[in-house]
């Protein structure tokens, strides 16, 4: 982005009044996590629909266990990185209402965060089957051979995410925030994974803004016929308002500090 647009982009953000963060795998990637659908990633390994469903892991949790197995130990080492701290230190300016996270890593709260709506879930907790009890997650547990024992009932414990199968969660919180957003980040996602692709759209009928943060362009970016569209039966044009190419954890770490003056 040219000089006078980032002023123009940092300018703008400053006056929101309720800004607000949506973030996916991307900007965990250089806290060495990969993405799940890139190539070589997990789902290149688990095939999704038999390992990542409610319903294998109801009917087959050992086998299911072993998906589990594999992503704590990618998240096992993994830091926060710079994009992370980044949207920490705009709340604790006062410059971001709310993160809206894909990502299960915890890396947001690590950094600092407070206000993070984990739209998948936690990789920090198990949750009971039967009863529902949510119990913190001990390392030792994802590394087992099989799920562990609820303490309350005895029954299998899943991992606190969202399974395919499974609704989303928290969507009322996260409509609040949607409906008082003025301007939105988006870092790290192409938004193609309803309920959050319909977001940015939502944000921007309602007169706010868009900034986002991605390596490539996107479908946000130069619009198209999906994200809004899908709901509605017409084809949009571009959703971003501001386009910060580059790494999150150099783009966004650069505009944290023009937004806060250092």
């Amino acid at each position: 982005m040219e000089d006078s647009l980032f002023a123009e982009a940092v300018k703008a953000y400053r006056e929101a009044k309720h800004p607000v963060s949506i973030t996916g795998a991307g900007i965990s990637v250089e806290s060495g996590i990969p993405d799940f659908r890139s190539p070589g990633g997990l789902w290149s390994v688990f095939d999704p629909q038999e390992y990542a469903t409610i319903d294998a892991f109801i009917d087959t949790p050992e086998k299911a266990w072993k998906l589990y197995r594999a992503i704590a130990e990618k998240l096992r080492e993994a830091k926060p990185n710079p994009a992370h701290e980044a949207l920490a230190r705009l709340e604790a300016a006062g410059h971001l209402a709310a993160i809206v996270t894909q990502n299960i890593d915890n890396l947001h709260q690590d950094a600092g965060s407070k206000s993070v709506i984990e739209v998948h879930g936690d990789h920090g907790h198990l949750q009971c089957l039967k009863c529902n009890t949510v119990e913190p997650a001990e390392e030792s547990q994802w590394f087992a051979e099989k799920p562990a024992a609820c303490g309350k009932c005895g029954s299998i414990m899943k991992p606190n995410v969202v399974l395919f199968g499974e609704g989303v969660r928290r969507m009322a919180e996260i409509q609040k925030h949607l409906e008082l957003c003025d301007a939105l980040l988006v870092v790290g996602t192409s938004a193609q994974v309803h309920p959050v692709a319909s977001f940015p759209a939502l944000v921007k009928a309602r007169g706010g803004q868009v900034y986002e943060f991605n390596i490539e362009e996107t479908a946000l970016t130069h619009g198209g016929s999906g994200l809004f569209g899908i709901f509605s039966g017409f084809s949009t044009g571009p959703i971003t308002d501001y386009f910060l190419k580059g790494s999150a954890s150099e783009s966004l770490d650069a505009f944290a500090s023009a937004v806060i003056g250092k």
